[in-house]
């Protein structure tokens, strides 16, 4: 059986406030006896999305023998129980209450801030040369969609890259993003995820690719709400 990194729960400290729980995108944690626990060794991806919800310190990332993070069971175990509510079916009102944005608009009044293509990280190189002195935005790939004035707030004057924590390979972005750090002279690094549970795994990855890389970039997180609400 491999060694790699996985959650431990200090059950001295849990008191089973449950905090972590949505902040899982695998639900591999639950409450059981009022403690947290690791559901089962398999659903745990080892990014430690979830160090940061728990209000005890109850949780580390540590190295121990463990089965491979299977993402199958991950999806197998998901449909049998309650999804995060970043899978929620809702629908979302703007600030007159009206479901749908209506009248007539002007496209060629919203020019482009996009700088650069590819902007997919699992197909930019890692020494593309836009990524030479950039200020780097790292994006999941809702955020443009969510908030409305994303070109000119967030993208522009800056290279994009984007991906899902959930869905893509996080391991993988992990080693890309620390290469790129590492190669390229990235002047800083702006983090832009909702407020979903799933996509704070994308701040851990960056933070570990940083450690990675052992540069010292300047990063700044910004959320979206659901509502398309920046909340800081």
């Amino acid at each position: 059986m491999p060694v790699r990194e996985i959650i431990e729960i200090d059950e001295e400290k849990c008191n089973g406030c449950g905090e972590c729980i949505p902040n899982c995108a695998e639900g591999s944690l639950q409450i059981i006896d009022g403690k947290a626990r690791l559901v089962r060794d398999e659903l745990c991806d080892g990014l430690g999305a979830c160090l940061g919800h728990c209000p005890q310190g109850a949780l580390r990332i540590i190295k121990r023998e463990a089965p491979d993070f299977d993402e199958e069971a991950v999806q197998e175990h998901l449909a049998q129980t309650p999804g995060c509510e970043g899978s929620c079916q809702q629908g979302v009102v703007d600030a007159t209450g009206q479901q749908e944005l209506t009248g007539p608009m002007d496209h060629a009044a919203v020019p482009s801030a996009l700088r650069q293509w590819p902007i997919a990280l699992r197909l930019v190189p890692i020494k593309a040369p836009f990524l030479q002195n950039a200020d780097l935005l790292i994006t999941v790939d809702c955020v443009p969609f969510a908030y409305g004035n994303f070109h000119q707030e967030f993208l522009k004057g800056k290279v994009m890259v984007f991906g899902c924590p959930k869905f893509d390979d996080a391991r993988g972005y992990v080693e890309k993003l620390a290469e790129i750090f590492r190669v390229n002279t990235i002047k800083s690094i702006t983090l832009a995820i909702m407020e979903v549970p799933c996509c704070s795994g994308l701040q851990r990855i960056v933070e570990l690719a940083l450690t990675k890389s052992g540069k010292n970039i300047p990063l700044h997180r910004t959320v979206i709400s659901v509502r398309g609400e920046k909340q800081g």
